[in-house]
């Protein structure tokens, strides 16, 4: 009997290189050859908030991701621009923070005020002092306006700012009470916008010219202009009274005497005091929790953390309390970036600045993960199971990597695998891992896993097969509650779609099996079936993924 090619055509089982047949519409062909479906466009901005653009992946580089979301955000803008700034906002100002970086949110913002309507304009206004919450924040905002809703000058660009943008531009004096701007204008009244021009505190009152609703505010704004001398401000205004203090002690004993009796952070200090290693030393243990921890790199460099020093003592007891990590509201995944950062002994978070080099202290080192450690204290298991399937194809260890501060963390296999460590920490036996390319591979991940390992581990290589995690538990009759898959989605090798083996499994084993998509970059697409109810696409990077697959999978 000759073959009919027709019997070649099912719903059931569909090689990954074909589009699902009757769903041809909703999907889209990935950079690797295969299919997955599109994602809509307010999970593809989500995907840019928290995981940027920086590095590119394996079948995208970064110029043509960066074009491809910014493009995304205008969509986004012109859809509905003020769900756009409400999902920026959410994303930028969540507690454990949901993004390594705040730009992403920013540039979001700039293009609503840009390309926004008035409801647009509006939310910008209410949300910007929110999202940028420091002088770089607001310098980064500025200088994404003025590329996207400027006007060519013979000289350059000049931004066009209307009505809301002052607005805007004023909330940020306003937020808070004197002392709290004051305290955050002293820490930096000039930065740079992302294209390297200088942005001034004092352009940006007089742009904006916000109505003082106190004296005080009034003696700050005027200061800020110059036109109020630094007698009469400090007088009136608590911070900076503390810093014309600090910035008057250009010797190293001065500016350690004002550290401990005024309290005041290292940015209220010159320049010349924050290179003596004897300064730092006595605010290791004054500055707050989080910016001990930015610090670690620099007060290594001095030589104020040194083998065996009093302070690297001090520091160690610091980052070990696991009291003050609770009440700095310090994630795990910041110790973990934290961890990567120290070790790399190398950082360059301005790619116009040189490159700073230290040589870690084995000490710190060890308080960092043993910080990281007891920030789980109070994390909840989910008291369901799980199982966490890890993409080890070979584009998963593409190029440079994940970036943080200028400085490389891994490869986007070596941060799934630190993912899926938090995971199997917190699920403890309730957990299993398994690395996924062309087969299903043994994974090296347990609860127990030292962070430092897993950057010597290498994947097994080859192809990507993603509907072999829900085949593998099938064939098994594992019953789980939850899959988490981490992977950057470019799937192609298979005979079948993961959501055809994820039904199949559905079927013979838990049909209320739910399942978590965790994509490693912002590629604009997911085998996650958008139709499916028990499937949550989310971004990979995202610092509140064990809380959130927690309570999906409890649900």
């Amino acid at each position: 009997m000759a073959r009919d090619p027709l019997a070649s055509v099912s719903t059931l089982t569909t090689p990954q290189t074909t589009p699902l047949p009757g769903r041809e519409s909703e999907q889209v062909r990935n950079n690797a050859g295969g299919y997955g479906f599109a994602k809509d466009l307010w999970t593809r901005l989500e995907d840019f908030l928290i995981l940027g653009t920086t590095g590119g992946t394996y079948y995208v580089g970064e110029d043509r991701l960066t074009a491809d979301n910014a493009r995304v955000v205008f969509d986004a803008v012109r859809a509905d621009g003020v769900r756009v700034v409400r999902l920026a906002t959410e994303i930028s100002t969540a507690r454990p923070p949901r993004a390594p970086k705040n730009r992403p949110a920013l540039f979001a913002l700039a293009a609503a005020a840009a390309g926004g309507d008035a409801a647009t304009r509006q939310e910008v206004k209410a949300s910007l002092a929110g999202v940028a919450r420091t002088t770089d924040h607001l310098a980064s905002f500025f200088g994404y306006f003025k590329n996207l809703g400027g006007k060519a000058t013979g000289r350059g660009t000049a931004p066009v700012v209307g009505r809301a943008m002052r607005s805007a531009i004023g909330s940020w004096f306003l937020a808070g009470d004197v002392d709290q701007v004051a305290w955050r204008v002293c820490k930096a009244r000039q930065r740079r916008t992302p294209a390297g021009e200088a942005f001034a505190l004092r352009d940006a009152l007089r742009i904006a010219h916000p109505k003082a609703d106190t004296p005080a505010r009034r003696a700050l704004f005027g200061w800020i202009a110059g036109n109020v001398s630094d007698d009469e401000a400090r007088g009136q205004v608590r911070a900076i009274d503390a810093f014309l203090t600090a910035q008057a002690a250009t010797r190293p004993r001065d500016a350690i005497a004002v550290v401990r009796e005024r309290g005041v952070p290292w940015e209220f200090l010159p320049g010349e005091a924050l290179t003596d290693a004897g300064v730092w030393d006595a605010l290791v243990d004054t500055i707050g929790m989080t910016a001990l921890i930015r610090n670690l790199a620099r007060m290594t460099r001095l030589g104020t953390l040194a083998p065996m020093s009093d302070a690297t003592r001090r520091a160690a007891a610091r980052l070990t309390d696991a009291g003050a990590l609770a009440g700095a509201r310090v994630h795990p995944m910041d110790l973990f970036l934290a961890l990567r950062v120290y070790q790399a002994g190398r950082s360059q978070p301005n790619p116009r600045a040189d490159v700073q080099t230290w040589s870690p202290v084995p000490a710190i080192a060890d308080a960092l993960e043993e910080a990281y450690e007891r920030s789980f204290g109070h994390v909840e298991p989910s008291g369901r199971r799980l199982l966490i399937a890890v993409d080890s194809s070979g584009s998963m260890t593409w190029g440079r990597g994940l970036y943080s501060g200028g400085t490389s963390l891994g490869s986007c296999y070596e941060i799934a695998n630190a993912m899926a460590v938090i995971l199997s920490r917190i699920e403890g036996d309730g957990a299993h891992v398994i690395d996924v390319d062309t087969a299903v591979h043994d994974s090296r991940v347990t609860p127990r896993t030292n962070l430092r390992e897993i950057a010597s581990w290498r994947p097994s290589g080859g192809g990507t097969d993603l509907a072999l995690p829900f085949q593998w538990a099938l064939k098994r009759r594992l019953a789980v509650d939850g899959v988490v898959v981490f992977t950057d989605n470019e799937t192609w090798a298979g005979h079948e779609h993961p959501s055809q083996a994820l039904a199949a499994y559905r079927r013979a084993v838990n049909p209320a099996a739910r399942v978590v998509m965790a994509a490693m970059a912002a590629t604009g697409h997911t085998i996650g079936d958008p139709r499916d109810g028990g499937v949550l696409n989310m971004a990979g990077l995202d610092a509140s993924l064990p809380m959130v697959v927690n309570g999906y999978v409890r649900a």
